[in-house]
């Protein structure tokens, strides 16, 4: 009887240790998602709109800042070289401080121009500069760019040291798993010795490219390894899959890029569902950031700009009704109006 009386209150302790370890578990779940990302001296919401070339350009991240105001952004990726020399033809440093905070990022394979580029890129207004050493793109990589820093560690160590030295605000690195062989463990490692304030990882090899699923355990491993903040990049579209990826990895942050395509609401949307909130666009919310960003590619851009635009418009109406027809008629038109009053025909409005 005394014998099953200790093993009743033994169970009964387990039970109230595994409840209580659920709880803090919980609690503290929640806790992180109420608190912000710190990078160097700044800190922001831990939804950051990534760099996707030719999409997420000055125009686009306007229409980001209509529904959030705070979270981070990433520009597109500009070579030190371009930057040091812009003239103004290639707008490389042509933003407007509405969009900030901003994360200016570039591409180097040697120091040459890493100076000169940073201090224009300071003057500019900017809050960080990120250096992409996880691009996949040929021409990239066989300029000795990208993700072929990866595969040179000694290289990549005076890259790294030539941006801290020249940097006086917070520099973060983007990564991949590896370029041919996986050592992203070894390069956040030298990341951080360098003194980078926060690296981001999107968790494919090079010649992976953009195919197969994120290898998250890769991203766990870098997490453990490293004590400056871990951004992911890759697989993260809402907050359901940012969850899922928090709890397997403990990552910091997350880089949306693929999931922010013509859906500018995208971070405010899953800061919202991160907080137990309900939130859904509305249709007419949809066409406002639509017909909004048709004018805004047209006064930034010029002729040119409807034609850029061209590459977002299916994203605005897919799924809809008559979609491929309303396309087929819209990417061929030269005239803004024309654009403009198919789109409030097909919302409807």
């Amino acid at each position: 009887m005394r014998h099953v009386q200790g093993m009743e209150k033994i169970s009964s302790f387990v039970t109230l240790s595994l409840s209580t370890h659920f709880f803090y578990k919980v609690l503290s779940s929640m806790s992180y998602w109420n608190e912000q990302c710190k990078i160097g001296n700044l800190a922001f919401p831990r939804f950051i709109g990534g760099p996707l070339d030719g999409i997420t350009d000055s125009p686009f991240r306007k229409i980001v800042r209509n529904f959030s105001t705070k979270e981070l952004l990433y520009t597109e990726m500009r070579h030190v070289a371009c930057v040091a020399n812009d003239t103004g033809k290639t707008k490389a440093l042509y933003f407007s401080q509405m969009e900030r905070p901003l994360n200016y990022q570039v591409s180097a394979s040697k120091i040459d121009f890493i100076q000169q580029a940073c201090e224009r890129i300071v003057e500019s207004g900017v809050d960080m500069v990120d250096l992409n050493i996880g691009c996949p793109a040929r021409l990239v990589v066989n300029s000795g760019a990208g993700s072929a820093l990866m595969a040179d560690l000694p290289r990549l160590k005076v890259v790294l040291d030539a941006f801290r030295k020249a940097l006086p605000i917070p520099f973060t690195v983007k990564m991949r798993a590896g370029y041919k062989e996986h050592n992203a463990v070894e390069v956040a490692q030298l990341i951080q010795d360098c003194g980078v304030d926060a690296l981001a990882i999107h968790p494919r090899l090079q010649t992976q490219f953009f195919a197969g699923s994120p290898d998250y355990t890769i991203a766990a491993q870098v997490k453990r390894a490293v004590t400056i903040p871990v951004i992911i990049s890759g697989g993260v579209v809402n907050w359901a899959t940012a969850k899922a990826v928090y709890e397997q990895t403990g990552v910091d942050a997350y880089l949306i890029g693929r999931g922010i395509w013509s859906k500018p609401w995208k971070l405010h949307e899953m800061q919202e569902h991160s907080q137990g909130r309900l939130y859904r666009v509305e249709e007419s919310v949809i066409l406002a950031s639509a017909l909004a960003h048709v004018d805004a590619m047209v006064e930034y851009y010029g002729q040119r700009g409807l034609y850029a635009f061209r590459k977002h418009l299916p994203f605005y109406v897919k799924g809809k009704m008559c979609a491929s027809q309303l396309r087929q008629r819209l990417v061929v038109s030269h005239d803004v109006e024309e654009v403009k009053a198919g789109l409030r025909q097909f919302f409807g409005a």
